[in-house]
């Protein structure tokens, strides 16, 4: 089992593309174009899965940073503003910043130790089996980007398992992290369930595509009464 969640990981890693460039808007939106043009005052642009659909034009003053498909960044911090436009109040990154709230579904499944199963059969009269599916909901806040891309995380997951056993075995996870520009992510934090409380740590991928992230993580969570080894995906937008 344990070489089969390493393989599924390894693959995660491995599906990460960068055969199109990424338009990261200032309010946070992420798109898949093809750059066509850059002038003075506006960006033009196709949609990567509609290259021969119309192009789009965005005010240059709307976008924070590019990213080529060869891994080039061009970042636009000094933006020429209408005489008419109040400028934006600037960060310690040097362009407009706000915490960033998202959230959606997640589902993937969990194998835990024997230790923990046997803890759960002697303080809840119940056996489980040692794998088992999860359901729940992820609350993310990006609290900071920087320039070279990387966010500062905050989730918060609230899972339900063993469902498929005819059980229900809550847990609750809160985690503070990090992306990379790259979408690569860690994080670590409380987590909460039957078998008491102690810590889970969480790796994993963050897939865009039209403004819409899609999660692929893998979380160990150890404890005195036993481990849980998690593998969840899911997908999660912004909250206006």
């Amino acid at each position: 089992m344990k070489k089969i969640l390493i393989t599924l990981i390894a693959c995660t890693f491995c599906l990460i593309s960068q055969a199109q460039d990424m338009l990261i808007k200032r309010n946070g939106d992420e798109l898949e174009v093809k750059v066509l043009e850059i002038n003075l005052d506006e960006i033009r642009y196709k949609l990567f899965n509609n290259l021969e659909g119309p192009t789009i034009s965005v005010a240059k003053s709307d976008v924070f940073m590019i990213k080529y498909e060869n891994g080039t960044k061009v970042t636009l911090n000094d933006v020429v503003r209408p005489a008419t436009q109040q400028p934006a109040q600037p960060t310690r990154t040097g362009y407009p910043q706000e915490n960033l709230k998202l959230g959606g579904p997640r589902l993937g499944f969990t194998v835990l130790s024997q230790k923990y199963r046997d803890h759960i059969k002697s303080d809840y009269d119940t056996d489980i089996s040692a794998f088992m599916t999860q359901f729940g909901w992820q609350f993310e806040t990006r609290v900071f980007t920087l320039d070279n891309g990387t966010s500062g995380l905050f989730e918060f997951v609230p899972l339900i398992g063993g469902l498929e056993q005819g059980k229900f075995l809550p847990s609750l996870s809160a985690l503070v992290g990090i992306r990379g520009a790259k979408g690569l992510e860690f994080g670590i934090g409380p987590n909460v369930s039957l078998g008491g409380a102690g810590l889970v740590m969480a790796v994993g991928t963050n897939f865009q595509s039209q403004g819409v992230n899609f999660p692929v993580n893998f979380a160990v969570a150890p404890s005195k009464d036993g481990a849980r080894f998690s593998l969840l995906f899911g997908f999660n937008s912004r909250k206006y």
